[in-house]
């Protein structure tokens, strides 16, 4: 529908067309034009031209960028088209009931078209006010968690997003089962958004799906929060969260993503049992890496002659990682391995014969377990079957 030079007022009523009728809020640039539509197919029976459905999705996409909603303008125009209906010149000149009939179903026809135009085209303005603000979104989430951008900078639009980085913040990472990454699609990400808005109202944690992962930020004061989304993550089969320590400002939300990585990551190496992890709990391996080439070292002279058993070395580190988390009990550790306990302890006199480190001296032990726990985090040997 076209713009015409009327378009303030109603045809023939004079009144101001984006006032009255319970249309007070839309403001007369969005009724441009429809009035003198109206009249005009009033007189011709004509159905709305392509151009003036454009015309009005074009104005349905303004209003909706303007913050009227598709109820307000609706109610305008059918506002606008009720005062104008005894003055259109089709309406006022019909002849009989049959042509009155005929022109109230043109104009209505009109009415139904340019509504539907509208609403497609405020529509139309929310999805992409919608793209802008995920992407909006992603890219923060991105620069928050990758410290790409300055400090200050994410400090002021994590405003905007609900975190007050002077704080501190704790981060937990979620992964999912196998094959089933998550995305903004993903109905776990609606579910835990839904039910933490039930339970704790207006929180302020920022959840967001990150390289097929789920990540929660929240400040320390609202660990409930956190607590419930680590509950919900992690009670899907085959997934499995990873919370860091507290650290404050954007550089400690930083650290504390990686924190959580890392958890993970060392979880998935040494077969760590536990759907929960804490980045507490793992800070010693950490540490036993920090000197890379004093960990090779250990690995290499205490465990190397392993590799000379028959089968490998694999099954002998095995029984030792087995052996220590059961606390050295040998049915316990001959349960965890599928063994009986008399080939339990031919395995651990073949470690004593082989490495010159004996399982049950408690000095020797720990070099043991130290030096397993390096082969894992080192996955030496390369072949070596998750334990």
């Amino acid at each position: 529908m076209t713009a015409g030079a009327g378009a303030g007022t109603s045809a023939g009523s004079g009144a101001p067309a984006g006032t009255g009728g319970g249309a007070g809020a839309v403001p007369a640039e969005f009724l441009a034009g429809f009035p003198e539509t109206l009249a005009e197919i009033s007189r011709s029976c004509r159905t709305l031209t392509r151009a003036e459905r454009e015309s009005r999705r074009a104005l349905g996409e303004q209003a909706a960028d303007a913050g009227i909603g598709l109820r307000e303008l609706t109610a305008g125009h059918l506002a606008a088209a009720r005062r104008a209906w005894a003055a259109l010149p089709g309406v006022a000149g019909a002849r009989d009931a049959a042509e009155l009939r005929r022109v109230g179903g043109a104009v209505l026809g009109a009415l139904e078209a340019g509504i539907g135009a509208l609403a497609e085209g405020h529509a139309r303005a929310q999805r992409h006010a919608v793209r802008r603000a995920e992407a909006a979104r992603r890219a923060f989430v991105d620069d928050l968690l990758y410290g790409r951008s300055d400090p200050g900078r994410i400090a002021e639009l994590a405003e905007g997003f609900g975190l007050r980085l002077a704080e501190r913040h704790v981060v937990a990472v979620g992964t999912p089962p196998p094959g089933h990454p998550y995305d903004e699609a993903h109905p776990l990400l609606r579910r835990v958004e839904r039910e933490l808005a039930g339970r704790f109202g207006d929180h302020d944690a920022l959840i967001a799906p990150k390289d097929g992962r789920l990540v929660c930020v929240a400040p320390t004061g609202q660990r409930p929060v956190l607590d419930a989304f680590v509950k919900l993550v992690s009670a899907a089969d085959g997934a499995r969260v990873a919370v860091s320590r507290a650290h404050s400002g954007a550089v400690g939300v930083v650290r504390s993503y990686e924190e959580a990585l890392s958890a993970l990551d060392l979880a998935e190496r040494l077969a760590l049992d536990g759907r929960v992890l804490s980045a507490a709990d793992l800070l010693v391996f950490p540490v036993l890496m920090r000197d890379r080439a004093a960990m090779t070292d250990l690995v290499q002279s205490v465990l190397g002659p392993l590799e000379a058993a028959r089968g490998g070395a694999a099954p002998l580190l095995d029984t030792i990682s087995a052996y220590a988390a059961a606390g050295y009990v040998n049915a316990e550790a001959a349960r965890r391995l599928d063994l009986s306990v008399r080939a339990l302890s031919y395995r651990l006199e073949r470690i004593a014969a082989l490495t010159g480190f004996d399982p049950d001296d408690p000095l020797q032990r720990y070099t043991l377990e130290t030096a397993a726990l390096g082969a894992r985090l080192l996955n030496w040997p390369p072949s070596a079957p998750s334990a």
